[in-house]
């Protein structure tokens, strides 16, 4: 039952992480957004639909939620939501969620693993031994990070969880943000620029969107020079893959450690085949334990919801 009291649908944005999918059907009466004929599925079914359950790989854009004119929620399976339009839920007072927080700890891990695989030149070395190259002489020197500067972009809740491990591997932490972050012990940068040039390797943590597209661009790649390392955990969108590319190419940048990508799953093919460049298909939150929470903060606002009750955790754009 909706928050009015009358009856209504959830509809599945696919795609959606297989358990939070079941898990919709089982609590709420619900339909599948599908791949072809939608303009006539919205016709027949959207005025039903009370609330959407979607992904960060799932685009609700405006043309959606117009379709939709009993909607009043939308719950994201993802702590981004640069794949809602939320002007458009904005205008209509739509309620949106993410799932902040029950990410962190594993994408923090998985930002780390592309540090040190890119710095210690892992996949190269496994490729090495693989290729039965060892016999013909030892594998090269490689840098590491205990002992290096290390910054990171965006020292949100991730971006904070990254840096604590990061100083356990014995490296010191640096940032930029749009704003200092009160009570951390970390110098802050006033630029990416001034971060980039500051440090050994760059960690990207902001969120996507307008206000990131290509933050990372050539003059930063540049400032981090020669021996730096660019890890992005965020959103391709904030890297300008064209100049990463020109700079990898040209040696003005020592590697990079990618998991996300401006046009996934498609990967430039420029960036394939290196021994400089470690990627990854979007997994930093790909585990058992993280999906499953994801899942469950996700149902859990959608509850709320239904219930007339304030969301668990809310867009911030979306609470006034």
């Amino acid at each position: 039952m909706t928050p009015d009291g009358e009856p209504g649908t959830v509809l599945r944005v696919p795609p959606l992480h297989p358990g939070t999918h079941d898990a919709v059907a089982a609590s709420y009466p619900t339909l599948d957004l599908p791949a072809e004929g939608r303009e006539e599925f919205l016709a027949r079914h959207g005025a039903e639909v009370v609330a959407i359950v979607c992904s960060n790989f799932s685009p609700v854009g405006a043309d959606l939620i117009e379709a939709l004119p009993r909607l009043g929620m939308i719950a994201n399976f993802g702590v981004g939501y640069d794949n809602i339009d939320l002007a458009a839920a904005l205008s209509r007072g739509i309620a949106v969620s993410n799932t902040p927080g029950v990410l962190d700890p594993a994408v923090a891990e998985h930002a780390i693993a592309l540090l040190l695989a890119v710095r210690r030149q892992v996949v190269a070395a496994d490729r090495y031994v693989q290729e039965g190259r060892w016999p013909r002489g030892p594998f090269p020197l490689t840098g590491q990070v205990a002992g290096s500067h290390v910054g990171i972009l965006g020292l949100g809740r991730i971006g904070q969880a990254v840096a604590t491990r990061v100083e356990a591997l014995g490296a010191t932490v640096s940032y930029h943000n749009r704003r200092p972050v009160p009570g951390v012990p970390y110098a802050y940068l006033p630029s990416p620029v001034a971060l980039a040039a500051a440090v050994d390797s760059l960690i990207v943590v902001v969120p996507g969107g307008a206000a990131t597209d290509g933050l990372v661009d050539a003059e930063v790649l540049d400032a981090l020079g020669p021996d730096g390392v660019l890890v992005n955990v965020a959103r391709g969108s904030v890297v300008d893959e064209q100049a990463l590319v020109a700079a990898l190419d040209s040696g003005r940048l020592g590697g990079a450690g990618l998991d996300v990508f401006r046009d996934e799953p498609r990967v430039p093919a420029a960036l394939l085949g290196r021994d400089d460049v470690v990627l990854q298909p979007h997994t930093a939150s790909g585990t058992v334990t993280t999906r499953a929470a994801m899942g469950a903060l996700t149902l859990d606002n959608l509850a709320a919801w239904m219930r007339g009750e304030p969301l668990l955790t809310p867009i911030p754009e979306t609470t006034g």
